[in-house]
């Protein structure tokens, strides 16, 4: 997928995310934890680390897929997929456990297309949960999935022990609408 960006073009890739790059991505949560610490009580550890007990999981269950984002070949961010809903106990529901794009990349559009490209990877009921206390996060998600699915979707509002969530369900087909190649991996 080729995107314009002012005078610049984008090529967004969204590749799973191999053991040997588990580094990687935990480098990358460290960034990611770091941006949600302003909403979430998180602390780093006595390393200097934030730390993400279960990434390790993202290789040896066959329910959750870690990827890597890329543009122009470049790391621009990361998704942890994973197959269970955190709010309902429906285990056919595919879940947006962890999504994160650099600040450099954000507002062109690159999110949304790799959350697309995602989504249409793994058919079936989806779940995104977004903090309450987002509200960067809120309509960013709101866009994307209303441009996936075409038509609005409410999110619902509930409490996930002391978190204040918004959630967005809906139905992945096998591909959305538009130029299947935009989809593909």
């Amino acid at each position: 997928m080729t995107q314009q960006t002012g005078t610049t073009s984008l090529h967004l890739e969204v590749i799973p995310a191999t053991p040997d790059q588990a580094p990687i991505l935990a480098n990358l949560i460290e960034l990611y934890a770091h941006d949600f610490s302003e909403f979430l009580s998180i602390d780093v550890g006595e390393d200097g680390k934030f730390g993400y007990p279960t990434l390790p999981f993202y290789w040896s269950d066959p329910d959750r897929h870690p990827f890597l984002i890329r543009i122009d070949g470049k790391l621009a961010g990361f998704a942890l997929i994973q197959k269970g809903s955190e709010v309902c106990n429906n285990r056919t529901v595919w879940d947006m456990a962890e999504f994160f794009i650099l600040r450099r990349y954000r507002r062109h559009g690159a999110g949304t297309k790799a959350a697309h490209k995602l989504w249409a990877l793994f058919p079936g009921p989806w779940e995104v949960r977004v903090m309450q206390s987002n509200l960067a996060a809120q309509p960013f998600w709101a866009a994307a999935v209303a441009s996936f699915t075409g038509e609005k979707i409410a999110p619902v509002r509930f409490e996930l022990g002391e978190r204040r969530l918004f959630l967005f369900s809906f139905v992945s087909g096998n591909m959305p609408k538009g130029d299947p190649s935009e989809f593909r991996p």
